[in-house]
């Protein structure tokens, strides 16, 4: 536990931590005593100072902005509501994507089969993802795309949810895809890479890169 924010640690300054989530950890505490081991958690045991900004789902790994002080939380935060950063996820999808596009379909939440989201076109809250091909191969015989995925909004499930829409479901996804498409891999082949944002104590561009680890 010690080493943990060594290992994870990619930037750190007065202000904030970057830091690298690992799959599988929650950002924040769930509401059950099982669901207490978190990144928040394990950062504020070795920094007391660490203060919440935005978060991951639980099976995606990569770039996290935790905030040192109240006014850098503020800042940073303001900029994430509105859509001021700039972020970029690496995936693997089932099957073969060509070129690049966007999916411009709400996503909301279905209260008949949590924690499920789903693509409502009827909606009224946008979801808004631009999606371009990497890379084509193979995993266990299947096809697979390499995709690099910008969201423009930040719904809860929005990458998984929109990649389910195109008919091409993040590997590993144990929520939106195929059972077979599950057991590709052994974890949601979801990954933030990149991620931007304006210092808060000197206004200027700062920008973070984690590669994806598959």
């Amino acid at each position: 536990m010690s080493n943990f924010l060594t290992e994870h640690l990619i930037h750190r300054d007065d202000d904030f931590m970057v830091i690298h989530k690992p799959a599988g950890l929650l950002t924040v505490p769930g509401k059950t005593e099982d669901l207490q081991d978190c990144l928040i958690n394990r950062l504020i045991e070795l920094e007391p100072k660490t203060l919440l900004i935005h978060r991951l789902d639980r099976d995606t790994s990569g770039i996290l902005i935790f905030a040192l002080t109240r006014e850098a939380q503020k800042i940073i935060s303001r900029q994430f509501q509105d859509r001021q950063t700039d972020k970029t996820y690496q995936a693997i999808v089932a099957g073969t994507l060509e070129g690049e596009g966007t999916v411009d379909v709400p996503v909301i939440y279905d209260p008949s089969r949590p924690p499920l989201h789903i693509a409502e076109p009827n909606h009224n809250k946008p979801a808004l993802t631009h999606w371009q091909a990497v890379e084509h191969f193979e995993i266990q015989g299947q096809p697979v795309t390499r995709v690099k995925l910008t969201p423009i909004t930040g719904r809860s499930h929005q990458l998984r949810v929109h990649m389910q829409y195109l008919g091409h479901p993040i590997i590993g996804d144990t929520l939106y895809a195929t059972a077979e498409q599950q057991q590709l891999m052994p974890r949601l082949c979801l990954h933030a890479e990149q991620l931007s944002f304006i210092h808060p104590k000197n206004a200027e561009k700062v920008e973070f890169y984690c590669p994806a680890p598959f």
